[in-house]
């Protein structure tokens, strides 16, 4: 039996039961819940779990790689700030030899005119009539040595009127050599400083998220890891059966005079902040207080510490005496001046002060000796 159309029973549509329509839709609402239900359920059940809570020492990891990054990016801003500098010292060079060129070409034009007006004056008279006309043969013969005399200086000018044209078309070709490479260095400058900014945002992004005594544990983890490395340093032997803390011992290097003023300045700003670019006299970065302390020593030296690396003369580290420069990291991108005892002088990071610090309480590159 079927049922067509609404029955007197109340029936909806060809459902082939009384109250059909009414019945599959609650029956789909009740499907789609369930559905739903075990959506959720489902989700909840395989939902990512949250990140399990980092260790202060992956933190300490993190932090201190950013930093690094940062002082090796600091290291190429100062690279590309030195480089600036003599280009725009070789530019003004330059522009001053072409000035004098300038002028010199000028006085040799006003030369070069005189003498062109003088011979065409003497040259409007035939030898004939200067024959004539002069008061001896000897008088003649005098004018036309002094001509040929002209006519050589004519050509000297000459000669010296190109040769000055192209020295100034040299200068004019070279500083326009210098003027890009001007500008790519504060384009590296530029892209290294955007670097630096990124690294120390992201550092102290993560360190803000602590709390001050995790701040607090962070630090003394830091100095831990320093003492132990210094330890380990010291009982290490660059010579078979003796310590670095023996070689340094009797070594007893004794600093010379400009050594002794070095470190006297450099150990005058402990306490002062860290912070990159900076050459004193407030605040420095690494290579900026080796550079000053030298400098107030009476010896120029390379400003980054990789130019410090690869220029100056390097030492032994058992060999080494105070003032000398230890290199760290094998990008050499950290330095600090040894005052002896095993202990440098040092500005660390962003976040820290010219301090004192175990010689081998980072990786040493080398040592190297301004004087």
């Amino acid at each position: 039996m079927r049922w067509h159309g609404r029955g007197a029973s109340g029936g909806d549509g060809d459902t082939g039961t009384p109250g059909g329509g009414r019945l599959i839709a609650t029956t789909a609402l009740v499907c789609v819940a369930a559905v739903a239900g075990v959506t959720v359920l489902s989700s909840a059940a395989y939902a990512d779990p949250k990140p399990p809570p980092r260790s202060l020492e992956d933190v300490h990891k993190e932090v201190e790689g950013l930093y690094r990054q940062a002082e090796a990016a600091t290291d190429a801003y100062n690279a590309a700030g030195e480089e600036q500098r003599l280009q725009e010292k070789s530019i003004a060079d330059l522009a001053r030899s072409a000035a004098a060129a300038q002028e010199r070409m000028n006085r040799l034009k006003d030369q070069a005119g005189a003498l062109a007006r003088a011979q065409y004056r003497d040259g409007s008279m035939p030898p004939q009539a200067r024959l004539f006309l002069s008061a001896s043969p000897q008088t003649f013969l005098d004018g036309i040595a002094l001509a040929h005399k002209g006519e050589a200086a004519t050509r000297g000018v000459i000669a010296q009127v190109a040769a000055t044209q192209k020295a100034l078309d040299g200068y004019a070709k070279a500083a326009s050599e210098r003027w890009k490479a001007l500008d790519g260095e504060r384009r590296k400058k530029e892209s290294a400083k955007k670097e630096i900014e990124a690294k120390l945002a992201a550092a102290k992004e993560l360190e803000s998220r602590l709390e001050e005594k995790e701040k607090e544990r962070l630090r003394k983890l830091e100095e831990d890891r320093a003492r132990q490395e210094q330890q380990k340093w010291l009982a290490s032997e660059p010579a078979k059966g003796v310590t670095v803390k023996e070689a340094l011992q009797d070594s007893g290097a004794a600093a010379t005079d400009e050594g002794k003023r070095a470190v006297a300045f450099a150990t005058a700003q402990i306490g002062k902040n860290y912070v990159w670019g900076a050459e004193g006299p407030d605040t420095y970065d690494c290579s900026g207080l080796t550079l000053k302390s030298w400098s107030a020593a009476g010896r120029a030296i390379p400003r980054t510490s990789q130019e410090q690396w690869r220029q100056l003369p390097k030492v032994d580290v058992k060999d080494m005496r105070p003032g000398d420069l230890i290199i760290y990291f094998a990008d050499a991108s950290h330095v600090g001046m040894y005052v002896g005892d095993g202990t440098i002088v040092h500005a660390p990071r962003p976040g820290r002060q010219v301090t004192l610090a175990g010689a081998g309480s980072m990786p040493i590159l080398g040592v190297v000796r301004p004087g």
